[in-house]
């Protein structure tokens, strides 16, 4: 836990999920810069005047502008369901009501007027793009517009959207290396630039022969603004695609880190008797999978209704927490290695955990990942057992079975990647001819 000083107070910050051994803090340099900004001004940029005015705030990493600003009341917009657990904890925390605080995702509708517009600029231009959209409806000539971003995050292109969309924008000097983005809503020109007639999200396209998605092929694909590799299929989704199992009799399936939901989409039309689960804790990206899965299996439900037909579940949460124990058969996971700027493979570690306590025994869990990130020493460390289903010279795609009663299981752990084991790069068992649609690599 870290202490964040502020001319509106001071404040404990954690993220979410709360971890000890974390270094990471939960606010940076360009939140600092913002809210000096707001109660003090920037160069010739006198102060904001909050007080009665209906502030909403985009972005906002792990709620620490809402914190300091929750005395005048602001809308929180986010895409991140772990944003908004630490945005409430951080609040309980700083002895605010948590109703002094509107908690708003980007699936949701804005607040219908905006008197101060304060922006956090997300990693991916494409939701700022969306989300501004959205939002110019609702600003109007008299709206104070600031972003703020570490100077490495702020672009040609970032600034360019402000304009496009909003209206002039100009930037400020850099203050430990964090910038200020100061736009002038141009009114009912705003409104006409953006709003959702001229939002090009989401996107939709069809994996064509092209694309090398196997199974795929054929599917149509819906991605929300935000989800990783939206105008295109991720080349370690596409990896994973094709050499998904086969013949496993899982019962229940799980897109872990659903993104646009294409994994547990074609593993639906593979397997029309399973029940699907896509999680992931981006609400854009939710959306995404549950529009894949419509576009795609949603017929299966209805011509097998009350055959064991196809039926689906999107949740939106850290992970695999809300699901009960030993309830899953099958997780199917292409875990991310950043969080927001910062490189981690705290997300993984965490989705891997999860994922043993969901599994029943016996139940696998498939991962593809970059080589160079080592999984299979976790994964094996995890369940006592690794399996290497293929790889390429980017990726690999690790298998791991849930041993009885949650035990490691030794056989795994003997052929696991010790001295002997064969000669592959990545320390773990190949797999030779199996009858759950592994092959050898």
């Amino acid at each position: 836990m870290n202490r964040l000083t502020t001319p509106f107070g001071s404040y404990d910050l954690t993220r979410f999920p709360e971890d000890p051994r974390d270094r990471l803090r939960a606010w940076d340099a360009a939140d600092e810069y913002l809210l000096r900004h707001l109660a003090a001004g920037t160069g010739e940029r006198g102060p904001v005047e909050l007080a009665g005015r209906r502030i909403t705030v985009l972005g906002d990493r792990w709620g620490a502008l809402v914190t300091a600003l929750a005395a005048h009341g602001p809308a929180q917009i986010t895409d991140s369901f772990l944003t908004r657990e630490a945005t409430v904890a951080n609040l309980a925390r700083a002895g605010v009501d948590e109703g002094s605080v509107r908690l708003l995702t980007t699936q949701d509708a804005p607040p219908e007027r905006i008197d101060v517009l304060l922006v956090r600029v997300p990693k991916s231009l494409a939701l700022l793009e969306d989300q501004l959209h959205r939002l110019a409806p609702h600003v109007h000539a008299g709206t104070v517009v600031v972003g703020t971003g570490m100077v490495k995050e702020i672009h040609t292109s970032t600034l360019t959207l402000f304009e496009r969309i909003l209206g002039p924008t100009r930037t400020s000097l850099a203050e430990r290396k964090a910038r200020l983005i100061f736009c002038t809503p141009t009114g009912a020109s705003s409104a006409e630039e953006g709003g959702t007639a001229g939002n090009p999200w989401p996107l939709v396209y069809t994996l064509g022969p092209d694309a090398g998605a196997g199974p795929a092929e054929g599917l149509t694909v819906v991605n929300h603004a935000g989800v990783f590799c939206a105008d295109r299929l991720d080349i370690g989704t596409r990896f994973l695609l094709g050499h998904l199992p086969k013949g496993t009799g899982a019962r229940r399936i799980v897109d872990l880190g659903c993104g646009n939901g294409i994994l547990g989409t074609a593993a639906a039309l593979a397997d029309p008797g399973a029940e699907l689960v896509f999680a992931d804790e981006s609400y854009q990206a939710v959306a995404s999978a549950r529009a894949t899965y419509e576009a795609n299996v949603a017929h299966v439900d209805v011509a097998h209704a009350g055959e064991g037909g196809s039926t689906a579940e999107f949740v939106v949460g850290d992970g695999l927490a809300g699901l009960p124990a030993g309830s899953v058969d099958l997780v199917l996971n292409n875990p991310p290695f950043h969080s927001h700027q910062a490189t981690t493979d705290a997300t993984a570690l965490r989705m891997f955990a999860q994922a043993r306590r969901a599994l029943r025994p016996g139940g696998e869990l498939w991962v593809v990942g970059n080589r160079h990130l080592g999984y299979h020493v976790r994964l094996r460390r995890l369940f006592g057992n690794c399996e290497l289903v293929a790889s390429d010279p980017k990726f690999v795609i690790l298998r791991v079975v849930k041993g009885e009663k949650g035990e490691k299981s030794e056989k795994g752990e003997k052929g696991a990647g010790g001295p002997g084991s064969a000669g592959n790069g990545t320390g773990v068992r190949s797999a030779g001819r199996r009858a759950r649609g592994g092959r050898r690599a």
